[in-house]
């Protein structure tokens, strides 16, 4: 899996598969489930830590599901393996904005509805206005009223499989938004430019904090565990400098955790997701 995750770890899984749409899909999870074989679905890999013992099973990648279309006078729909920065262009070339703020996220549209990804005060789903999700072998619309979600969480049913966003966008001139783009290109070339391999923000910002500014505090940045590293430019930002393992960054993210704890009486929390055998 060091293939298919940003932070270049993870041992392998059991299966890589890639359907070409929902129908192969839907008969690839029906063969799994014949066979007793469990699975996981990713996008691009860029919020998630694989351990080194790897991943028992099929791991699911919906990089094909990538398509992006116009819903009416504001609304577009993303599928889960859609980039974020270009349904932001697809938005702007329509002369709509609202989302500029996922530009710069690395990452997917599942992945970004999966965690609640945003930027500046803003989350995903504060503009999403229907989800489609394959549930129990089924496709199902739901309206985003319907689901339970805050910062950086989104609660589905175990199984459920994020196919596509609906999003409520408002009218924007395109140079607005490239604006919007620049700004935040720049502040993250300026900030999160780490120069190694890493999953952004490896812990959730807790309330009214900033979860560097409390692991600068408890004198962490730039400490290494092996090949991984709390990032010299941006401490919450843990890389792979070279070599790392899994167990490096796990390793080095309890110390972080504990040391914040010591000087703050604050518990990070992970905001990567943490998945294999053990």
């Amino acid at each position: 899996m060091c293939r298919h995750t940003s932070l270049k770890v993870g041992g392998p899984a059991d299966l890589f598969a890639i359907p070409e749409d929902v129908e192969d899909l839907k008969v690839l999870l029906s063969w799994l489930k014949g066979q007793n074989i469990p699975w996981l679905p990713i996008g691009r890999g860029y919020n998630l830590l694989v351990r080194d013992k790897g991943i028992r099973g099929a791991v699911i990648s919906l990089e094909r599901f990538n398509r992006i279309s116009s819903v009416g006078e504001a609304l577009i729909r993303a599928e889960a393996g859609a980039e974020n920065l270009a349904t932001v262009r697809f938005a702007q070339k329509r002369g709509l904005g609202g989302i500029g703020f996922i530009s710069g996220i690395p990452g997917t549209i599942g992945g970004a509805i999966k965690m609640n990804a945003g930027a500046y005060g803003e989350g995903i789903l504060e503009r999403t206005e229907q989800l489609t999700l394959l549930r129990d072998g089924n496709v199902h619309d739901f309206r985003i009223e319907e689901l339970d979600y805050g910062y950086r969480h989104l609660k589905l049913q175990d199984g459920d499989i994020v196919l596509a966003a609906l999003f409520k966008l408002n009218e924007r001139q395109a140079h607005h938004t490239e604006e919007e783009i620049r700004k935040d290109s720049d502040l993250r070339r300026s900030k999160h430019n780490v120069g190694y391999p890493s999953a952004g923000s490896f812990f959730k910002n807790p309330h009214g904090m900033a979860a560097w500014r409390l692991i600068d505090a408890a004198g962490m940045r730039g400490v290494r565990v092996g090949g991984a590293q709390a990032s010299e430019v941006h401490s919450n930002f843990l890389v792979n400098t070279g070599g790392a393992s899994t167990q490096d960054f796990l390793d080095l993210a309890g110390q972080i955790i504990k040391a914040v704890f010591t000087t703050s009486g604050v518990t990070l929390e992970e905001e990567v997701r943490i998945v294999g055998e053990i």
